[in-house]
Formats: C-alpha cells, sequence, structure tokens
C-alpha cells in the first residue's frame, strides 16, 4: 500500500479554501471534509432543540451525538446562520473535544484524505504531508460570500456581510481552543487577486513541492 496523503487546508471564512480542498481531494482520489459542516450542524442542532449558543454543555451534547446523518442539508448548512452559529460553538471546548475523534479519524483513514477548516494542521493532523494556509483580504471574502449568498435568494447589505466576517476572524483566531492560526510549517496562500482556477493551480502546486519533499513523488 503506498504511504497516505494528506493534506490540511486551514484558513478563513470565504478564502476559498473548500473549494480548494474539495477539488484538491478530486485530483488526489482521496476523501474529503469539511470540517465547518461539523460545527454548523451542532450550531443548527442546538438551535432546533430550542437551546442557547451560550449554552456550552448543551452544544457539548449535541456534538457527542452527531453523525454523518446531521451532514446531509447542505443548503441549510452553508447559510448564513449556520455560519454565525458555528463560529459561536466552535470556541466551547467541550464542542471540539467531541468532534477531535470524528476528525482524527477521517484524517487517518488508510490511504490519506483532504481536510478544511480551521485547526487541521495545528491540531487535527499536524502530521500532514501538505499544509496550506489559505486566506484574502476581509473585503474580498465579504463580497464573494455576499455574492454567494445573494445568488441563493438571501437579502444581506455587503456592509453587514464585511462585518459577520470580521466579527468570525476575530472570534476564531481569539478563542481559547484550538485558534485559527497558521501552523508553522503551513505554506501561506493569499487568493485575494486571484480567480478560483489560479487559486487552485497554486494549491496544486504547493501540494506537488510538498509530496517531492516528503518523498511521496520522486523528483
Amino acid at each position: 500500500m503506498s504511504e497516505p496523503l494528506i493534506i490540511a487546508v486551514d484558513g478563513p471564512a470565504a478564502s476559498g479554501k473548500g473549494t480548494i480542498a474539495a477539488r484538491l481531494a478530486a485530483l488526489y482520489g482521496l476523501p474529503h471534509l469539511d470540517t465547518g459542516l461539523l460545527y454548523r450542524a451542532v450550531g443548527l442542532g442546538l438551535l432546533d432543540q430550542g437551546g442557547s449558543l451560550d449554552d456550552e454543555q448543551a452544544a457539548a451534547a449535541v456534538a457527542r451525538a452527531l453523525d454523518a446523518s446531521h451532514l446531509t442539508d447542505i443548503d441549510r448548512l452553508t447559510d448564513r446562520g449556520a455560519g454565525e452559529a458555528a463560529s459561536r460553538v466552535a470556541g466551547y471546548p467541550g464542542v471540539r473535544a467531541a468532534l477531535l475523534d470524528f476528525q482524527m479519524a477521517f484524517a487517518a483513514r488508510p490511504g490519506g484524505a483532504v481536510l478544511d477548516g480551521r485547526d487541521i494542521g495545528t491540531v487535527i493532523a499536524p502530521e500532514a504531508q501538505a499544509k496550506l494556509f489559505v486566506t484574502a483580504t476581509p473585503q474580498v471574502r465579504a463580497t464573494r460570500r455576499w455574492k454567494q449568498l445573494t445568488a441563493r435568494g438571501e437579502v444581506i447589505p455587503y456592509e453587514d456581510m464585511l462585518a459577520d466576517i470580521i466579527r468570525r476572524d476575530e472570534r476564531d483566531a481569539g478563542r481559547g481552543a484550538a485558534p485559527m492560526v497558521q501552523a508553522a510549517d503551513a505554506v501561506l496562500l493569499d487568493t485575494t487577486d486571484m480567480d478560483i482556477e489560479t487559486a487552485f493551480d497554486a494549491a496544486r502546486r504547493i501540494v506537488e513541492a510538498a509530496r517531492v519533499r516528503t518523498g511521496l513523488q520522486g523528483p
């Protein structure tokens, strides 16, 4: 069996990391996990129960009961409310601990995997052979998310979207449990001035360089 290839793609909201991770997974024939969906599912599950996003114990209980069946309603999981709920519950150590095994087991699949999130390269898969930290300016990321949501019929002023992005960045980077931070050995990929094709090609080259460096591919 060939050596597994683990690709960790971290970064803030709307940086393009999810699209890049999905395309890398398709390129290398690897399973892909958008770990943000786990936290979105926890936040929505808590709200569906009538709970409060300020209740860490209740959020942790929802996280412990989470399984793959809770990740199927992609439209709802990717709306604005789910993103805000995810950012709230993701700061709770109890929630992160409950989801840790799920994510680590996914990363440890025999052939490898691609995972994207906020703490993949630092906490979930620090042994990953290829690590990327994908980012862009808050203004560009807000524009991307605003276009995505308005295309789906959601009504939100751009200024509110930008405020959401900045608030989520501060919350994700400032939380005590597994804050969003670039791993020391991750390659920074700034997509501010890139379209998705350019960004994906840059990401592919980063992974190929990592494969050569780690001996997974000959020079």
